[in-house]
């Protein structure tokens, strides 16, 4: 049986330099081959210049090097926004997301192959958990699509395919790697994480106290509709969730963000806002709306224009913080998981 390489991206610089050490090499050459993996970013061993021949065939011999190859890229005609579908070394696919606004390039990124929350409106889900993603292949998403458009990327989101609460010990990982100054630097106020609601994981990323964003799926505004959109809140009721956000607030001093997806009747009634207002009006936080993408599998719709600025000026009058999200790359199927699903598909069809 073939021994399993070390995945050397995936070790921060301490780390690094203990494994150095025990090739046999002077531990000063973590900082150089740290520095060819996440600044220089290359994409094979050879190029590592600086580096002796026999480190550079005891590292070929016994590390990996996680590298995602590009599948197919999407470019928006509306907005510009480039959807990325890259192919992993087992020959699983995820996809990531680059938006670009006036502030700078963002990134969305997916931590799992696949998700086991079964959220309803949401087309990662479909075809359940294969596996999380490592530290490297997180990161590598992001690298990748600098490379690509020969620009820096300064925002994060963990927000595509998957639950990152459910690869918890690798999204934190991936954090201080991304964040590291000897590395690509990206500072923790431009990361959001995105959840579902796995509270014990939210808790103990609070007392980690970091400086990111943590943004909630709430898309409910009562225990009982929660259910039907998200299974998860069989195990962790509404409240339970909210006071979890509060406790992030408190641990790290960062305003919480919900995610509130609109579906036509369903949650963006009067009673819908008097209730999401009396669930987080004390707390300092931010509701992101997001007008449902449509997805085949499922029946729902979103809600007129209408009726989405009617349910934030609602909002508003109670004192919260309220953006409706500007759709990005409606015309490249844009919302999680939906190029994936799309491509998995016709890879069977064409297969069939």
């Amino acid at each position: 049986m073939e021994q399993q390489k070390t995945d050397i991206k995936s070790m921060n610089l301490k780390e690094l330099a203990a494994y150095i050490e025990e090739l046999g090499e002077k531990s000063f050459r973590a900082k150089q081959i740290y520095q060819w993996l996440h600044v220089k970013q290359v994409s094979s061993f050879d190029e590592m210049t600086n580096i002796s021949r026999s480190l550079i065939e005891k590292l070929k011999e016994q590390c990996t090097l996680i590298c995602l190859r590009q599948e197919l890229v999407q470019i928006s005609k509306q907005d510009g926004t480039r959807k990325y579908l890259f192919a992993l070394s087992d020959g699983n696919v995820i996809e990531s997301v680059l938006m670009r606004y006036k502030h700078g390039n963002s990134v969305c990124i997916s931590s799992q192959v696949g998700c086991r929350m079964g959220c309803r409106f949401c087309a990662s889900t479909l075809d359940g958990l294969v596996r999380g993603l490592t530290p490297s292949e997180m990161l590598d998403q992001i690298y990748q699509i600098g490379k690509d458009i020969g620009e820096r990327i300064s925002n994060v989101v963990v927000m595509g395919t998957g639950e990152p609460m459910d690869n918890f010990e690798n999204l934190v990982k991936f954090i201080e790697l991304l964040t590291d100054e000897n590395g690509l630097n990206i500072s923790q106020r431009n990361l959001t994480v995105s959840t579902c609601g796995i509270v014990p994981r939210m808790r103990e990323l609070a007392e980690k106290k970091l400086q990111i964003t943590l943004a909630l799926s709430l898309h409910a505004s009562n225990q009982e509709k929660r259910k039907v959109l998200m299974p998860v809140a069989n195990k962790y009721e509404i409240h339970e969730v909210v006071d979890a956000c509060r406790y992030y607030f408190e641990q790290t001093g960062r305003r919480v963000t919900f995610e509130y997806s609109l579906v036509a009747g369903v949650n963006d009634t009067n009673d819908d806002a008097r209730e999401l207002s009396e669930l987080v009006g004390d707390m300092n936080c931010h509701i992101n709306l997001i007008p449902v993408n449509p997805i085949k599998e499922r029946d729902y719709k979103q809600p007129d224009s209408g009726a989405i600025l009617a349910f934030k000026n609602k909002l508003e009058k109670n004192g919260i913080n309220v953006t409706i999200r500007r759709e990005m790359g409606r015309d490249i199927d844009g919302a999680c998981g939906q190029l994936r699903k799309r491509y998995a598909d016709s890879s069977v069809s064409a297969r069939g």
